[in-house]
């Protein structure tokens, strides 16, 4: 099998323009250690995107079939570069209100355009900033 799957996670940084700046420098092309960057890669994550607004992070994760949650939790645990990356970055952020005690928390999908029922190539309607008007 050769599929991909699409999960999505959020999660608070601290409020503070300062600590928000650093962790996007943390986050630019090289930042995040090697390491970091090969145990991601070696556990079949094949995107991984981070959005920010305001103070709100949203993670894009698409992983294939190789992907086991267990065993790289497992491998994160015994890899001190992961360790040490995972220490700094929980600095920088602060769990959701209703999830006081983890963080990047799993998100349900609730809407998917592809499951909508409507004629094909008909488009959304969207605003001035190209954004959908009414979801």
């Amino acid at each position: 099998m050769n599929g991909t799957t699409r999960r999505c996670f959020a999660v608070d940084l601290h409020d503070d323009a300062d600590q928000i700046a650093r962790y996007r420098v943390w986050h630019r092309a090289g930042g995040p250690p090697a390491a970091v960057t090969a145990a991601i890669r070696a556990d079949d994550v094949r995107e991984l995107e981070i959005w920010l607004v305001g103070d709100r992070l949203f993670m894009i994760l698409e992983q294939g079939d190789g992907y086991d949650a267990q065993a790289k939790a497992a491998r994160d645990a015994a890899d001190s570069d992961v360790r040490a990356w995972d220490a700094l970055m929980r600095t920088f952020q602060k769990p959701l209100p209703f999830a006081p005690d983890r963080t990047w928390v799993e998100m349900e999908r609730i809407y998917a355009l592809s499951e909508q029922p409507g004629p094909d190539g008909e488009a959304s309607p969207t605003d001035r900033d190209g954004a959908p008007t009414s979801l």
